[in-house]
């Protein structure tokens, strides 16, 4: 299962671009809530959004996610 970092790598990144959750989710094709679930670990997002949060990021999928 994935889990995202501690401290959510997801939300440091975001911020870092100075996006909103709703502004990620957008650009992602999710809703904010989706956003938020990630964030907060209540959802495992799909290896295509996982993919596509890393893009929108700056970033890679093993940078953005833990495999623990």
């Amino acid at each position: 299962m994935q889990k995202l970092k501690n401290l959510s790598l997801l939300k440091c990144k975001r911020n870092a671009l100075r996006l909103s959750q709703d502004e990620l989710g957008k650009k992602c094709q999710v809703s904010r809530q989706t956003i938020n679930a990630i964030e907060n670990n209540k959802y495992d997002p799909t290896l295509k959004l996982a993919f596509k949060l890393a893009d929108v990021l700056g970033t890679s999928v093993d940078h953005l996610f833990d495999h623990e």
